[in-house]
């Protein structure tokens, strides 16, 4: 992968569902909402000056939200980033890169 490309999108991992789970609650306190179900369905990364994620989550029902999850570098030691979301998306909506 190129430095600042964006990877294809792959299926979720164990990882992928727990960066997610990580920001979860920064989704849930800016919808003002409580999501029934959170599982990361499949991802993209992008390397920068750190690593950007942009996961599709299904959250219940037929709905999906996109979440770009932003990585810092290990020795800044700072805490997972939901960056930006898109909500309202469906099973087909193509993963984006926003």
């Amino acid at each position: 992968m190129m430095c600042g490309a964006p990877s294809a999108v792959q299926p979720a991992t164990a990882e992928t569902q727990d960066i997610a789970d990580q920001v979860r609650s920064q989704l849930e306190e800016k919808e003002n909402k409580k999501f029934p179900v959170f599982k990361a369905v499949s991802f993209k990364s992008q390397v920068v000056a750190g690593t950007n994620y942009f996961i599709k989550v299904h959250v219940g029902d037929e709905d999906f939200v996109h979440l770009r999850v932003f990585k810092s570098l290990p020795h800044e030691n700072k805490p997972l980033t939901l960056s930006d979301y898109q909500t309202n998306k469906a099973k087909h909506d193509e993963l984006s890169y926003f």
